[in-house]
């Protein structure tokens, strides 16, 4: 089934790979609820959302496209949505909900169609490593904040926090120890920082729990049950530019990891992806069931290579990870648990982003009209706590200075509409 022997591998190297590409994600079941509580999404639904999406993604992604490619509610995406779609346009999580939803089935369409590939090719590379980069940034910042290790200031909005408070000591020691971990290369460095820091936390009397295993519920049931309705909360509250950001996101993130894994992996036929298709609707069927059931946009896991480094190379290494994170499930006390100490999780949040950096290397520097949108992406996405912002920056500063450059021919003609949107969008439209 998962033609073994040709890609040249066992099932216990499968196996393996797929153990170590869990532990390297299993942090999204601890924080990916952290962020959307904050949006005011019960944590239990988030809980079990979070799993059904995981597994259901990466399930597609083992069966249909064979890939070594894990899926699940996409870091950044989550907090997007928390903190700038739900705080920022003032509206509900449900309302929120059906912008993922939508965008969720508009990404299906467009991976059934040639458009999909149209829209990437439109979009110049310093831009998309811009807004990876970007986003890493915002990720630090919401982790640096939720743990004190950054504070209010009525002047320049932001300073130290105080180093004394023990919830900021725990982050300090929890980041030193992942970043120790990171450093000696320790497959799930992530995951057994969050696991060093909570046996911290627990001697320290900052983490408490009664019961460690539990049935996985949704206590809100299904967040979605109309389709039309979703479409209607869309038009109703004007959320066509979070729709589009979720959709350009989501399809960015997903197609780089996806190209990046597989490159490594060594599964590229002439600079191309086999089954493609099949391996994005992984990711679009995950992110429009996870709206249903109550979690932000999925994206394929850049924690996948590690799995792959392992030598994983099939379908196989990704049901591990699917059957793995079935288990998972059952400890939603335990982690909620977890949840309530945000030093414990925080330092996860730190490292995603600083690994995100990477494509700050690959930005253009040399060149002022290629690397100032991507700068001011950047700066924009952290400062003002919204992606969307970001991307909107530099989406319209990137054909502006080509038209004053005299390049306005080197702009993809797709690209001129889409800044002529978020133009709109940002003098029209709440955000």
């Amino acid at each position: 089934m998962f033609k073994l022997n040709q890609h040249g591998t066992t099932i216990k190297t499968e196996l393996m790979a797929g153990m170590t590409t869990f532990l390297t994600m299993v942090y999204i079941i601890v924080v990916n609820p952290i962020i959307l509580h904050d949006a005011g999404v019960p944590f239990d639904q988030v809980f079990t959302a979070t799993v059904i999406a995981t597994i259901l993604g990466t399930l597609w992604m083992a069966i249909a496209a064979n890939y070594p490619i894990a899926i699940a509610p996409g870091m950044g995406l989550n907090a997007y949505f928390a903190y700038s779609v739900v705080n920022h346009h003032q509206i509900t999580y449900e309302v929120a909900f059906s912008a993922v939803f939508v965008a969720g089935m508009l990404f299906i369409i467009l991976s059934l169609t040639p458009f999909r590939q149209i829209l990437i090719e439109a979009i110049p590379q310093n831009l998309k490593h811009g807004i990876a980069a970007g986003i890493g940034l915002f990720i630090s910042f919401i982790g640096l904040r939720l743990t004190g290790i950054v504070g209010d200031h009525p002047t320049n909005l932001v300073t130290l926090g105080n180093l004394k408070d023990d919830s900021v000591i725990l982050a300090l020691i929890g980041l030193l120890i992942t970043i120790l971990l990171m450093a000696l290369k320790v497959k799930g460095a992530l995951f057994f920082g969050m696991i060093a820091t909570g046996i911290i936390a627990y001697f320290t009397g900052q983490l408490e729990f009664e019961n460690i295993v539990s049935y996985p519920s949704l206590s809100e049931g299904l967040i979605i049950l109309n389709p039309f309705e979703a479409i209607g909360d869309v038009i109703q509250y004007s959320l066509y530019s979070v729709v589009f950001s979720f959709l350009l996101v989501t399809i960015f993130d997903t197609t780089g990891t996806m190209i990046g894994v597989a490159q490594q992996a060594g599964l590229m036929k002439d600079g191309n992806m086999p089954r493609v298709r099949q391996a994005l609707l992984a990711d679009s069927v995950a992110t429009t069931a996870g709206a249903m059931f109550g979690t932000s946009p999925t994206s394929a896991y850049i924690e996948s290579s590690s799995g792959v480094a392992a030598g994983g190379r099939t379908g196989l290494t990704s049901l591990t990870v699917a059957v793995l994170f079935v288990f998972a499930a059952f400890f939603s006390p335990l982690i909620g648990a977890v949840s309530g100490v945000s030093a414990i999780t925080a330092p996860a949040l730190i490292m995603v982003g600083s690994m995100m950096m990477v494509n700050i290397a690959k930005i253009n520097w040399d060149q002022f009209d290629e690397a100032f949108p991507s700068f001011l992406i950047l700066l924009t996405m952290p400062l003002t706590s919204s992606i969307a912002t970001g991307i909107a920056f530099g989406f319209i500063s990137y054909p502006l200075m080509k038209i004053v450059k005299g390049k306005w021919k080197d702009v993809h003609w797709l690209l001129y509409i889409l800044a002529l949107l978020f133009l709109y969008q940002l003098i029209f439209l709440p955000h």
